[in-house]
C-alpha cells in the first residue's frame, strides 16, 4: 500500500490503516507522463511528483497513457477548441473527440462554450484541463460507480484539498482571493439596503445564468462517505451547477436540469438543515460555475478553512449582527453555526469586574504556521461555551432545554414556538412537566433573592396543547435528502422514552421506523411502571399520537428475539435496529427468604397495577426503597386497599432520594417513613413472607465514598 499522505511529511495524516479500502500499489516502473501530469496540474508549490503522492495514485488506475499524453499537451485552464487539439495532438478529429469525451466522461476534463476570455467569439465547444481542487478531483467523485470501481479517488480528492494549500493559507486575504470557495448569504436574510453587493446575493448568479441549472451529486459527501466519515446525508442533488457547467453534468450523466423553482427550494432544503451556500471563487468577478449547499461536517472547503484557522478562506461580506429585542438566548445559533464562531457564556459583568473573552486571531495579523493549525478542529473550534457558563437553569437541565428561551417566548405569548423550542431537545413536554424533578428550578438564580422561577409550572402550561390534536405541534421534517424521504427501514426495539425518542428523531429526518413492543401497548414505563396519579396515561397517550402523525409505525406485542428476530427482521429489509428495551424487571433483595411468598419487585407490582389487573391488598405493607419507585409503590399499595403503608430506606431523612414533595405526599396520604433502616431478612413461615428484618444503618457509604452501608447490631422485626 501506498504512503497516501504524499511524499512529503504533512501535519495532517489521513490514517491509510481506517480507511475501508486498499491504495493500490503499482505493479510496474512509475509512468513517467503520469508523474509529469501530476506535478503539472498540483497546486503544491516546488513539488517533484513520485509514486508516493495522490498526483500519481489518485489517476494512476483511471486514466490511459494516451489520455495523460493530451492532458499534458493542453497546459492547466487553457480552453482548447477540436482544431487547437488536431494541431496540438496530430490526431484525426473523430478520434480525437471520442478520446477528449471519455476524458470528460471520467472528470479529468471540462467544458464549455463561453467567449470571457475574447478568444471564442463564436463560441465554439473548448475543452479545459481543470485543476485538482476545484476542478477534476471533484469531477472524479461526481458519479456513484466511479466512486466504488476506483475508490482511492475518495482519498485522492481529500488530499488535495488540503495538501497544496498548507504553505499558501497564511497569505489567504480576506474573502479568499480567488481561493478556493466563497460563502454567500441567504439573499432573505439580509437587509435590501444600499451597501448590498449583487455579486453577494444568490438571485445574481441564478439570473445571470437563467434557464441553465443542473443538480448533481455532492462530490465531498460521497467521498468522505466512502473514506468511512459520512455524515448521514443523502449524497445526491446538492450541488448546483450553472451555465455551461450545467450542460457539462448533465451530458457526463453527473446530474440532470432543474427549474428556478427547483433551485430554490433546494436552497430552501439546505437552509432548513444548516447547510452553507458557497460558490466557486476562482473565475473572478465575471463567472462562477456552481453553488454548492455544504454539511460542516464533511465539506472539504469548510473543512480546510477550519483545519488551518484561517477563516478568510471561506469568509462572507457581510457579518451577523444579534437583534437583543429579538434574541431569546435559546442557543441555537451557536449549535448551528459551521464555522464554530459563536459561543454561550459571555456574561456582561461579573462581581470580579469585566471579563475580556478570546478572539480568533487571522493569518493575516500574526505570525502564522504549523503550530497555529488545528487537526482537531471538529472538536476545538466548536466550543459551544466559554468557561463562564450559561444560565444555569439550562445547565443543570438533564435534556439541556433552553430553558431561558421559551420562558421568554411564552412571557411574549408566542407559546406554540415555546412548544416548538421545547422539543428540539425533549420530544415529550408533557411528560416531562409531570414528573420532572425540577432540577432547573434547584439551579434557579431567583432562588437566592426570594424563590425560583416556576420553570416545571410554564412547560407544563406550554406543552398543554400536545393534548389536543387541534394544538398540538408536530415538528416539520428536516430531510437533509432532496428528494422525499429517506427510504431505509429501521427498527427501534422497545416502546420506552428512549425508543420513542429515537424514533422521533428518525422521523424529524425523514425516516419512517417501526418501534417494536411486547407489552399491548407503547409506552414503556410511562405506561407500565409510573402511576396515573402522577401521570395520566392519556398524556402519554396524546405524545405518543404526535409520533404516529411524524410517520411512525407502532407494532405492539412483538417480542423481537421471541416472536421475531433480528436475522428475520433483515431480511424484511430493516437496515439499522435500535435496542431500547430499558430495565423492565425489578431487583432482588439478595437477603435470606427473599423468595418468600408476598415479596415482589416495585417494578413488577406496578406493571401489574397498570395492567388492569386485579390487585387487591390488605392487611400491613412494607415499601423497602426510599427512591421515585418506592414512593409510587407505597402510594399506589393505598390505593388498591392496603390496612396500612410503612416505608424502609437506608438513607437519612434529609437524604432520601425521592425528594421534598414525594416525601410530604406520602406523609399527607398516611405512610409512615422509616429512614435510616436497612432490611437484613425475611422472615418465612410455610413459604410465606410473615415479617422482616431489619439493622439501624449508620452510614450508606463506606470509607471511600462509595456505596456500602455501615450497620449496628440493633435488630428490630416487623
Amino acid at each position: 500500500m501506498r504512503d497516501i499522505n504524499g511524499s512529503k511529511p504533512t501535519d495532517f495524516p489521513l490514517d491509510e490503516n481506517k480507511l475501508p479500502f486498499a491504495i493500490p500499489d503499482p505493479d510496474r516502473p512509475p509512468r513517467k507522463n503520469l508523474l509529469k501530469l501530476g506535478a503539472m496540474i498540483t497546486n503544491r508549490i516546488g513539488l517533484k511528483t513520485t509514486v508516493d503522492d495522490p498526483e500519481y495514485w489518485g489517476l494512476d488506475g483511471v486514466l490511459t497513457d494516451e489520455m495523460v499524453d493530451v492532458a499534458l499537451k493542453m497546459g492547466v485552464r487553457k480552453p482548447k477548441t477540436i482544431g487547437q487539439m488536431m494541431k496540438l495532438t496530430k490526431m484525426e478529429r473523430e478520434p480525437l473527440e471520442k478520446l477528449l469525451d471519455e476524458m470528460s466522461w471520467l472528470g479529468l476534463l471540462e467544458y464549455n462554450w463561453e467567449n470571457l476570455d475574447g478568444k471564442n467569439p463564436n463560441h465554439e465547444k473548448r475543452w479545459i484541463l481543470p485543476l485538482f481542487v476545484p476542478g477534476s478531483a471533484e469531477f472524479l467523485n461526481m458519479r456513484k460507480s466511479q466512486i466504488d470501481e476506483h475508490p482511492e479517488v475518495a482519498a485522492f480528492f481529500e488530499r488535495m484539498t488540503m495538501l497544496p494549500l498548507e504553505k499558501i493559507t497564511p497569505m489567504v486575504p480576506p474573502g479568499g482571493a480567488g481561493i478556493g470557495m466563497h460563502v454567500i448569504p441567504v439573499e432573505k436574510a439580509i437587509e435590501m439596503e444600499n451597501e448590498a453587493i449583487g455579486l453577494e446575493k444568490i438571485s445574481y448568479w441564478l439570473h445571470k445564468y437563467e434557464g441553465k441549472y443542473a443538480k448533481s451529486m455532492c462530490s465531498c459527501r460521497a467521498s468522505r462517505e466512502k473514506l468511512g466519515e459520512g455524515c448521514g446525508d443523502d449524497v445526491e442533488n446538492w450541488c448546483i451547477a450553472v451555465g455551461d457547467m450545467a450542460d457539462y453534468v448533465v451530458e457526463t450523466q453527473r446530474g440532470e436540469y432543474i427549474t428556478y423553482d427547483e433551485v430554490m427550494e433546494i436552497f430552501k432544503k439546505a437552509e432548513d438543515n444548516g447547510f452553507v451556500h458557497q460558490i466557486t471563487n476562482i473565475d473572478g468577478e465575471e463567472k462562477i460555475f456552481g453553488i454548492c449547499n455544504c454539511n460542516v461536517n464533511v465539506c472539504n472547503a469548510l473543512r480546510t478553512s477550519q483545519m488551518f484557522n484561517t477563516p478568510n478562506m471561506s469568509r462572507s461580506a457581510y457579518v451577523a449582527a444579534v437583534e437583543t429585542e429579538k434574541c431569546v438566548a435559546c442557543g441555537r445559533c451557536v449549535e448551528n453555526c459551521p464555522a464554530g464562531a459563536v459561543k454561550l457564556g459571555q456574561k456582561l459583568c461579573t462581581k470580579d469586574g469585566f471579563i475580556e473573552y478570546p478572539r480568533q486571531e487571522l493569518p493575516d495579523e500574526v505570525k502564522w504556521g504549523p503550530e497555529k493549525w488545528a487537526v482537531d478542529y471538529r472538536d476545538k473550534n466548536r466550543v459551544n461555551c466559554h468557561e463562564t457558563g450559561t444560565a444555569p437553569c439550562k445547565t443543570a437541565c438533564p435534556a439541556h432545554i433552553a430553558v431561558q428561551g421559551y420562558l421568554k417566548l411564552a412571557a411574549q405569548g408566542k407559546y406554540r414556538e415555546a412548544l416548538q423550542l421545547i422539543k428540539r431537545e425533549n420530544p415529550f413536554p408533557a411528560v416531562c412537566g409531570r414528573i420532572c424533578n425540577r432540577r432547573c428550578e434547584d439551579a434557579c438564580t431567583r432562588g437566592t433573592v426570594d424563590q425560583a422561577v416556576a420553570i416545571d409550572e410554564v412547560k407544563r402550561f406550554i406543552a398543554q396543547q400536545d393534548l389536543d390534536a387541534a394544538t398540538r405541534f408536530v415538528p416539520e421534517k428536516v430531510i437533509p435528502k432532496v428528494d422525499g424521504e429517506f427510504g431505509e427501514k429501521i427498527a427501534v426495539i422497545g416502546a420506552g422514552p428512549a425508543g420513542m425518542s429515537c424514533a422521533f428523531y428518525l422521523a424529524e429526518k425523514g425516516y419512517r421506523p417501526t418501534v417494536f413492543e411486547k407489552e399491548a401497548r407503547p409506552g414503556g414505563m410511562l405506561m407500565n411502571g409510573i402511576p396515573s396519579f402522577r401521570l395520566e396515561k392519556d398524556v402519554v397517550e396524546a405524545e405518543i399520537d404526535v409520533l404516529r402523525e411524524m410517520g411512525v409505525e407502532f407494532r405492539c406485542g412483538v417480542e423481537v428475539g421471541k416472536d421475531v428476530t433480528i436475522a428475520q427482521l433483515r431480511e424484511e429489509g430493516y437496515k439499522g435496529f435500535y435496542v431500547a428495551v430499558g430495565l423492565q424487571s425489578g431487583g432482588k433483595l439478595n437477603i435470606p427468604g427473599g423468595e418468600a411468598q408476598g415479596v415482589q419487585s416495585g417494578i413488577d407490582f406496578m406493571r401489574h397495577v397498570n395492567s388492569g389487573a386485579d390487585a387487591k391488598l390488605s392487611g400491613r405493607v412494607v415499601v423497602i426503597g426510599g427512591g421515585n419507585i418506592g414512593a409510587d409503590v407505597a402510594r399506589t399499595a393505598l390505593r388498591c386497599g392496603a390496612d396500612s403503608v410503612e416505608l424502609y430506606c437506608l438513607e437519612g431523612y434529609e437524604d432520601m432520594p425521592m425528594g421534598e414533595e414525594d416525601r410530604g405526599e406520602c406523609e399527607r396520604e398516611g405512610i409512615i417513613i422509616h429512614a435510616g433502616w436497612g432490611q437484613t431478612s425475611v422472615m418465612e413461615q410455610d413459604g410465606k413472607c410473615v415479617g422482616i428484618r431489619f439493622r439501624k444503618c449508620l452510614s450508606v457509604k463506606n470509607d471511600e465514598g462509595r456505596f456500602g452501608w455501615t450497620r449496628n447490631i440493633l435488630t428490630t422485626y416487623w
